[in-house]
């Protein structure tokens, strides 16, 4: 069989010495498109009926997947609740909190005495009681003076009155 019969193709030596020369046997080989050919690639045009799954994730590297692998860790997750507690006060010593969870506002412009903002600022840390002791110990001090001009005013309009009868 040293002749190819008509319309069958043959390959020749092209130089390069793998997979580029005719069986020994006489069958002739598919023609390559390059120089080097894997025995695994279909040639090209042929639809690739010889891939398998387990070699096309070889081929492609398999994404990870998102958030945290199933049973990797058997710790209890605790929920996290967002509360926000706005307290804030006046130059007059007037208090009032308002409490928001997430968007929503649970309680707006509710009075709180002075004395209980004092003490949950110590019970929450020493660096936030001493600056609302301060603002307190402030508007205290405005108010004692304030109360003590109105006595003053208070002993003057009852001397006024005392005078008329």
């Amino acid at each position: 069989m040293d002749e190819a019969q008509p319309g069958t193709p043959t390959t020749e030596p092209t130089g390069s010495g793998i997979g580029d020369t005719a069986p020994a046997d006489g069958v002739t080989a598919a023609p390559t498109t390059g120089g080097t050919a894997d025995a695994g690639s279909p040639a090209e045009g042929t639809p690739s009926t010889s891939t398998s799954p387990e070699q096309a994730s070889v081929e492609t590297p398999e994404k990870p997947k998102r958030g945290r692998p199933k049973g990797s860790s058997t710790a209890k997750t605790t929920r996290v609740v967002s509360l926000t507690l706005t307290v804030s006060g006046s130059a007059d010593g007037e208090w009032q909190a308002e409490l928001k969870n997430g968007a929503t506002w649970v309680a707006r412009g509710l009075p709180v005495t002075a004395a209980a903002v004092s003490q949950a600022a110590a019970a929450l840390h020493a660096d936030l009681a001493g600056p609302i002791d301060e603002v307190i110990e402030t508007a205290r001090s405005a108010k004692a003076a304030r109360v003590a001009e109105l006595e003053a005013e208070l002993e003057q309009a009852k001397k006024a009155l005392a005078e008329m009868e």
